[in-house]
């Protein structure tokens, strides 16, 4: 059985895969509701796609209850597909590195992403029906030289993924972790290299993945997924 949605959240949200995602919601007839801690950079997505804007800092408790009972008059019920795209990104070597920015990095990326999901599962349990999708990168699976911080916030989030997945889907929510295993187009980067087209991963395409996963099939649902231009060396 394929499951029907029809209410999406997308916490994190931003001009990139973000983006994307909601412009792809709307137009397969989901409504969609963008949350960020600055939506002023939002307002000319949410004209296109008639997404509903709330402002949200993930990382603190009351204000996720705060987005999720906001956000639901607005969309006509509870949101049954959350995506969780929120990042703590920080660099430095780690004896220069400040401590407390670490600690916001880790809140932002990890705990954010529980935050967010139990909120979700809370509302989603109930009917036995949603879809909880979290955003990994690269450093979901491999640590780079100073990067620490955000290797270990994607690390935790991807153990978060994997923990609600097998706790939550015999409850009928899906949960799938998309690890983005390489750098994701911007037209800031410049052109691509006229001998590597398609070296960076398109974020039309990566929301694309995005929708196949919520047309699975629950007998056969996938719990992780990487995503990598044709050309990166694994």
């Amino acid at each position: 059985m394929v499951p029907r949605y029809d209410r999406a959240l997308i916490v994190g949200s931003g001009s990139g895969l973000s983006a994307s995602l909601a412009r792809l919601f709307a137009a397969e007839g989901l409504r969609v509701g963008l949350a960020a801690r600055d939506v002023g950079k939002l307002a000319g997505l949410a004209a296109e796609t008639g997404a509903v804007l709330q402002a949200c800092d993930a990382s603190r408790p009351a204000a996720v209850e705060a987005l999720f009972a906001r956000v639901e008059p607005a969309l006509g019920g509870h949101p049954d597909v959350v995506v969780y795209n929120a990042s703590g990104r920080l660099r430095g070597a780690v004896a220069d590195l400040d401590p407390e920015a670490v600690r916001e990095a880790l809140l932002v990326s990890a705990y954010g992403g529980f935050l967010v999901a139990q909120a979700a599962a809370r509302r989603m349990l109930p009917a036995r029906h949603g879809a909880l999708l979290f955003t990994g990168a690269s450093a979901s699976v491999k640590g780079f030289a100073g990067s620490a911080p955000f290797a270990m916030g994607k690390f935790g989030l991807r153990g978060l993924a994997e923990s609600l997945s097998r706790e939550l889907q015999p409850q009928g929510i899906h949960v799938a972790h998309v690890v983005i295993d390489g750098a994701i187009r911007n037209p800031a980067r410049g052109p691509e290299p006229a001998d590597a087209p398609d070296s960076t991963l398109d974020p039309d395409a990566i929301a694309r993945t995005y929708l196949d996963l919520l047309r699975q099939d629950r007998s056969a649902w996938t719990s992780e997924v990487a995503l990598r231009p044709w050309v990166e060396r694994f």
